[in-house]
């Protein structure tokens, strides 16, 4: 299979969807207005009892040569797949899309979602580790 079919299929598909479903679940029941840290808490709520196994505020070190130097916490490591970031706004600043690529990057992930609560719904991007899709 070439580097480009790779590409062109989605990653991760039935949790990804599973994911969205619950993204805009979330949206509907509580609409636009909160902090993230609400949002946050919806989620998980929805995650458990949809049996989805997660880790919020999942802490993954940063490391040269043995030695720490950072720690990312990720919103939410869905069954150790895919990173869940959540935000508030609408629009996607490079800063946000920076930070995901940054958390796929450290933890060698091929997938994240970052998940903007908006005034008109939930806005979302699919980000993909670049380092495995050299085209």
């Amino acid at each position: 299979m070439s580097a480009y079919n790779t590409y062109k299929q989605v990653i991760h598909k039935e949790l990804s969807y599973k994911i969205m479903g619950i993204l805009f679940l979330v949206n509907s029941e509580l609409g636009y207005g909160y902090q993230e840290k609400y949002y946050e808490r919806a989620i998980e709520i929805c995650f458990k009892k949809e049996n989805i196994p997660y880790k919020r505020q999942a802490p993954y070190n940063i490391a040269i040569r043995g030695e720490l130097i950072g720690r990312y916490y990720l919103d939410f490591l869905v069954e150790d797949k895919i990173i869940l970031e959540l935000k508030r706004g609408n629009y996607f600043p490079r800063t946000n899309i920076e930070q995901v690529k940054g958390y796929l990057k450290a933890t060698g992930l091929e997938l994240a979602i970052l998940a903007n609560f908006t005034s008109r719904g939930v806005k979302y991007l699919r980000v993909l580790n670049d380092k495995n899709y050299n085209l």
